[in-house]
């Protein structure tokens, strides 16, 4: 689906959707409990329901319905299993290090760009502790055998993904393990978000000590908090002169993009911001920096490990827009300018399409998404809230 916007401010109040890192988590968690979670996330995506998908493959019952999802814990493990994790890298991620520490004979089907997100050194860990991993088709990877209890040592550079599938692990296996993070660890708030949750859940990991917690003790039911990923688009928007009420976001959150607003007040004037630790939020950022003063974002290895190579996609969305924006290895350059408009090609990255939807708010033309339905994979209801708070587009489905 490709739209064609018309420039138009935003007004309005709208509630954050729920947090799809959480969600991930907490439905981790229910699925490996000791009796039935009840867990209210009103609004779902295709992240979090792979996920879904995954843990029903290993025996769990999980349905969403009227704004919930309804968990009942995996029962016998089964020997062998077939996971779809779509376009998911937490998905994949997460349950990679689970399947090793059940035993379970499992290939996992991957979309997209999955297959091309690094693994290592997750990949290496795990041989070395037990499993074996191997690629059967460029979309089908196999996991076997078992990861043993002991002293698991990983790189924190690439990815706290591959932590938090490590505590899940260990928290499934008899005996305790230790997990000791090497180097730089990048997105630090997003494992503080897994430990909450098997907290949550009756299992302690302080210090990476964890082990014999199988069943974890289900609070009964829960609630996903709003999502600071996406509300940053609305949150950005304002600071482009649209005027937008975000309710649902927790202040207290653990979730490592609630440091947008920070960055937006930095924005005011030419700065630099690392994007360590925010590779989703630098493709909103860019947009706002264009509109004011500019800024560099440095430390951006890891956007080019996304859904798209986010440092050139980024660049092609600016570019497209009117807008200067160069990048050497460790740093994006963006100019400021006026959006003019043009056409945007999503490279299939929902934050790209959410990103040129709010620089069309402002642009003196109008804006052309191609691929404008790759919001599904957070937020299925983007172009529904957009046209309701008083976006203009109109839609055509390619052939």
């Amino acid at each position: 689906m490709d739209i064609t916007i018309t420039p138009r401010k935003l007004s309005g109040v709208l509630t954050s959707i729920p947090s799809k890192s959480q969600a991930h988590r907490l439905l981790i968690c229910a699925a490996f409990s000791d009796r039935r979670t009840t867990i209210y996330c009103p609004e779902t995506n295709l992240d979090i329901q792979a996920t879904a998908d995954c843990l029903n493959a290993l025996g769990a019952r999980i349905c969403h319905k009227d704004g919930y999802y309804t968990v009942d814990p995996i029962g016998t493990v089964p020997e062998k299993a077939l996971l779809p994790c779509n376009e998911s890298g937490s998905t994949l991620r997460f349950m990679l290090p689970i399947i090793g520490a059940l035993g379970v004979d499992s290939k996992f089907v991957l979309s997209g760009r999955l297959s091309k997100r690094p693994l290592s050194p997750l990949w290496e860990e795990m041989e070395r502790m037990g499993c074996k991993l191997s690629w059967l088709t460029e979309s089908i990877l196999r996991c076997t055998g078992r990861l043993q209890p002991g002293r698991y040592i990983i790189d924190g550079g690439v990815s706290s993904q591959f932590i938090t599938g490590l505590l899940f692990a260990m928290a499934l296996m008899d005996e305790k393990s230790t997990l000791t993070v090497t180097g730089k660890t990048e997105s630090a708030p997003y494992i503080k978000m897994t430990q909450d949750a098997l907290a949550t859940f009756g299992v302690s990991c302080e210090n990476y000590c964890v082990g014999g917690s199988r069943p974890f003790l289900s609070p009964g039911s829960i609630c996903v908090e709003g999502d600071w990923s996406n509300a940053a688009f609305f949150l950005a928007a304002n600071t482009l002169g649209n005027r937008l009420i975000v309710n649902n976001l927790n202040m207290e959150s653990s979730q490592g993009d609630k440091v947008v607003l920070h960055a937006l007040a930095q924005l005011k004037d030419n700065c630099a911001i690392s994007g360590a630790n925010i590779p989703d939020l630098i493709p909103i950022l860019s947009v706002v920096a264009a509109a004011n003063c500019g800024a560099s974002f440095t430390e951006i290895g890891r956007l080019r490990l996304k859904e798209s190579d986010r440092v050139n996609s980024v660049i092609s969305m600016l570019m497209a827009l009117g807008i200067r924006a160069e990048a050497t290895e460790t740093t994006l350059t963006v100019y400021p300018g006026k959006i003019r408009g043009g056409v945007v090609d999503s490279e299939n990255d929902h934050r790209i399409a959410m990103s040129a939807a709010i620089a069309a708010t402002v642009a003196e033309g109008p804006v052309t998404i191609l691929g404008a339905q790759c919001v599904a994979k957070s937020y299925p209801a983007f172009w529904d809230e957009y046209r309701r708070l008083g976006g203009s587009y109109e839609q055509y489905i390619r052939k």
